[in-house]
């Protein structure tokens, strides 16, 4: 079989949950895997890996890496004592960033996200979701996803652009929560498409209730759109569940998410996106039902969710971590959540997640021999090189 490179002598995880191939091989052509495991002779350059860990390229299914402006006033606040929703309603919180992010241009977002974005590829990250959400205008929005898929231009990485227009009530929207819903469906949905690859909603009482949220469902998919939830992160609002009747990608946070909710995530397919970078920074302390999910196989992912707000995180691995430690997850659960299951959030099972033929050669090659060293470590990256596309970075 012809290839163009083959990666030799190294431990293979090439599906997170599956044994390690101790004598592991990967062949790759046109930036695609044509061969994952044991070895075997290939006519090709080769590189030895000197046995070294080989997982699939890291996924970051969730996170708002684009904005201007910072935020570490409002964490002193919260250590104050302040809560989230106080902050919020006194002109704090998201509409903070929306007055940054809207007097930045798109080169000085673009600018300011590359470290963010450096931190992540660091860490092992090959595909990175994106959502807007901090302009709240077509304009601003327009500019945001922009921004994100320069990205891919500036550095060897994946970007998937989502649309999350219904973020928060902008200021000039005060008291008119309907009006704003009306913008977002007949203005900035049909502006996005080719643009943004879904469209999400924060669906919570400081946020958009239900019978909005799913005004704006009904317009994405009458675009085309696929649909994601920020749901259940402070309440119970019964978003995941919505979520699920309209067949999206993921329900993300879920703190609060009840059992009717698994139940209709299960049917739909619809992934649970655990963000336990909020969580901690938060302080919350009302965990997500692990149990029932898996009770229910409802596949788990796990992304950062970094954000000048709650989760200024910019490491995947510090997110294993948290979700082992804080979440109870186990190590197979952890790297399928930023792998297999990250992938199926994003709609992207069929490209990335796992290292097969006909697959994206995306490949994160670690200076350590244990999936758990992954998890285990805090605050250090074994990341030893990666691969892009078949393309060593």
């Amino acid at each position: 079989m012809q290839c163009d490179t083959v990666w030799t002598n190294c431990r293979l995880l090439a599906r997170a949950g599956q044994p390690l191939i101790d004598k592991g091989m990967i062949a790759a052509k046109n930036g695609r895997v044509v061969y994952a495991g044991p070895a075997t002779d290939f006519d090709a350059p080769t590189i030895d890996l000197g046995r070294r860990l080989v997982t699939p390229g890291l996924i970051d299914c969730h996170t708002h890496l684009v904005f201007a402006g910072n935020r570490a006033h409002e964490f002193k606040l919260r250590l104050d004592g302040a809560t989230y929703e106080e902050i919020a309603r006194a002109g704090g919180g998201i509409l903070s960033t929306v007055t940054a992010t809207r007097a930045a241009s798109e080169d000085e977002l673009i600018t300011a996200a590359l470290p963010r974005l450096d931190a992540l590829i660091a860490s092992g990250v090959s595909t990175i979701e994106i959502k807007s959400g901090y302009g709240l205008t077509l304009e601003d929005e327009l500019k945001m996803l922009r921004a994100a898929k320069a990205l891919e231009r500036r550095r060897p990485v994946r970007v998937m652009t989502t649309l999350l227009g219904a973020h928060a009530l902008p200021p000039e929207y005060k008291d008119r929560p309907d009006a704003y819903i009306d913008a977002v469906c007949h203005e900035m949905i049909p502006a996005v498409v080719g643009l943004a690859s879904a469209v999400d909603v924060f669906c919570e009482g400081i946020g958009f209730s239900p019978a909005q949220t799913e005004r704006v469902f009904q317009a994405a998919q009458a675009h085309g759109l696929r649909v994601k939830l920020h749901a259940e992160q402070l309440s119970n609002l019964h978003g995941a569940a919505l979520a699920a009747r309209y067949g999206a990608l993921s329900a993300d946070h879920l703190e609060h998410l009840d059992a009717d909710g698994i139940e209709a995530m299960r049917d739909a397919g619809t992934v649970a996106t655990l963000l336990p970078g909020a969580f901690y920074f938060m302080r919350e302390t009302y965990l997500p039902p692990i149990e029932g999910l898996r009770a229910e196989n409802v596949p788990m992912a796990i992304a950062t969710d970094c954000n000048p707000g709650t989760s200024p995180l910019t490491s995947i691995l510090m997110a294993m971590n948290m979700a082992a430690t804080c979440f109870r997850l186990t190590i197979d659960e952890c790297l399928a959540g930023v792998t297999t299951n990250a992938a199926q959030a994003l709609g992207l099972s069929h490209e990335i997640g796992t290292l097969e033929a006909g697959k994206s050669c995306d490949l994160a090659i670690w200076d350590c021999a244990e999936p758990a060293d992954l998890v285990y470590f805090i605050g250090a990256s074994p990341l030893h090189s990666r691969v892009f596309q078949g393309q060593t970075t």
